[in-house]
């Protein structure tokens, strides 16, 4: 599997992706991920990419689409983990100016203070 879903203790929702994010049963793994914390009105969540070694354009659309979510709701959502490559798209799009983005978890969990 390549979306794990988990919460932790301060009330942060955590979704682990592993793998290639490609448009696949991944993606939409991702996006029913997502779809879950909303409905249990999380109001954090963090999505760690450490794992995650390409993303195309649909997984990129169900990031923004969840990011687009969140900001809506007055909620926060960061990423976390996201390697040089995928950074490299990031800073590209410009979706570096609209993410939250951090190098580790603990970082990131830190920020949500």
């Amino acid at each position: 599997m390549a979306i794990k879903s988990s919460t932790l203790d301060n009330g942060v929702g955590l979704i682990e992706a592993r793998g290639s994010l490609t448009g696949g049963d991944e993606t939409v793994e991702l996006r029913q991920a997502v779809a879950g914390f909303v409905e249990r009105n999380y109001a954090k969540l963090l999505i760690d990419m450490s794992g995650v070694t390409y993303v195309n354009s649909t997984a990129i659309g169900v990031l923004v689409a969840a990011h687009t979510t969140y900001s809506r709701k007055g909620w926060k959502i960061k990423l976390c983990g996201i390697n040089k490559n995928i950074n490299n798209v990031f800073v590209i799009t410009k979706l570096s100016l609209v993410f939250d983005v951090h190098d580790s978890r603990q970082e990131a969990l830190k920020s949500f203070a």
